[in-house]
């Protein structure tokens, strides 16, 4: 479709959104199972039922205006997820991996909020309430989630993921005698894993299924 107004522009907006949101859907559940925190596999999971009613209310806007409820194919979200897949297969350390998860979550929730922020300024420039209202809801949602992904960064999962390099610097640094503790990511010492099961992160990341389209 051309863009020649700003109506054309908006419904390209939300289209782009629509797409995210349904990659995001797919994305969610995985991203959750790839979390060590029960925390954090929680917070995707009320994240991915948020995401289902955002898709709904694009929906609905996109009706509003008389536009079929297509999306179209958002490059940038597609970016981020494969970003988030290629650091779940990277990271072996299970403290250092939920770091990671989170920080590319909040990589997520910045591209949705800026977003979602430029489509609810056009729909109010318009004049589309009805719309700009739908979208002032979500964009309180993902602000909601960063800071909620921030919360559980600040509350532990950093300071885990520092505490871990450190003791890998510390058994790194063992003068070889065989009294020295082994390394928690190498050797036959067990990993943490979700649940309390013990077993490496390279193994987990072996079975995960790729969200790769």
């Amino acid at each position: 479709m051309a863009i020649e107004t700003m109506e054309d522009l908006l419904v390209h907006e939300l289209r782009d959104l629509l797409n995210a949101e349904r990659q995001l859907v797919k994305a969610l559940p995985k991203m959750a199972n790839a979390a060590v925190s029960p925390e954090l596999a929680e917070a995707f999971q009320d994240h991915l039922a948020e995401t289902e009613t955002q898709v709904a209310r694009l929906e609905e806007c996109l009706t509003i205006m008389g536009q079929a409820t297509r999306g179209k194919k958002c490059a940038g979200m597609e970016g981020l997820i494969e970003e988030a897949e290629d650091i779940v297969d990277e990271v072996e350390d299970d403290a250092v991996l939920d770091a990671a998860i989170i920080g590319a979550a909040q990589r997520v929730e910045h591209y949705e909020i800026a977003a979602y922020g430029t489509a609810r300024a056009f729909a109010i420039q318009l004049g589309l309430n009805e719309v700009a209202d739908l979208l002032s809801t979500t964009l309180e949602e993902e602000s909601a989630a960063n800071e909620k992904l921030t919360a559980i960064a600040e509350a532990g999962v950093n300071a885990e993921a520092e505490a871990g390099e450190m003791a890998e610097e510390e058994m790194e640094g063992s003068n070889g005698n065989g009294n020295g503790r082994r390394k928690a990511s190498g050797g036959s010492s067990p990993s943490r894993s979700k649940g309390g099961k013990s077993g490496s992160r390279r193994d987990r990341s072996q079975t995960t299924p790729s969200t790769r389209h």
